[in-house]
């Protein structure tokens, strides 16, 4: 389901964001399936809109946010070797947040975020604005997708949390 689909919600309403949830809770609910997210640029803004759904507690395991690179290696298990290579917002690092956090929360369903919120920290090739994120879903089957949303920062954290949303309904 797009954002735009969703009655009576605009992208930048937070209305859009706990009806993807609440639609992924429903899901969840029927399927048995638990989730968990790992948070660098959202800040637990994904988890946050998870557990604002009655009942969460059924379907929702936990919210790592690891914010600092140090954390991505301590909480999720992240290669240091990965991020000095490719940057802390690359594929390789989303892959390995959204591993990390099923290796350590049994979940069955993921998702990792790490991306520029900016207004500064972008860089050339990671202008402000660039996100990866990365989804573990059904039969471990792991996507991943490169984003580059406009905006300031919270417009960037809001579209990086209901691409995320969208992602986990997807990978059910």
């Amino acid at each position: 389901m797009l954002v735009s689909e969703i009655a009576g919600s605009k992208p930048g309403d937070d209305r859009c964001l706990y009806t993807l949830a609440h639609e992924l809770g429903t899901i969840c609910t029927h399927a048995g399936i638990l989730l968990a997210t790992a948070e660098s640029c959202t800040g637990g803004w994904i988890a946050k809109c998870i557990t604002d759904v009655p009942g969460s507690s059924a379907w929702f395991r936990a919210g790592i946010v690891a914010y600092a690179n140090e954390e991505k290696i301590s909480l999720l298990g992240v290669p240091a070797s990965r991020i000095e290579r490719h940057g802390a917002v690359s594929r390789e690092v989303a892959v390995a947040m959204a591993q990390g956090a099923h290796a350590r929360t049994g979940a069955d369903l993921i998702v990792a975020v790490t991306g520029v919120a900016g207004p500064s920290g972008g860089a050339a090739g990671k202008p402000v604005g660039t996100v990866w994120l990365a989804w573990i879903g059904a039969k471990e089957r792991l996507s991943s997708v490169l984003e580059t949303f406009p905006g300031n920062r919270e417009q960037v954290r809001r579209a990086t949390v209901r691409r995320a949303l969208e992602g986990l309904l997807d990978a059910i």
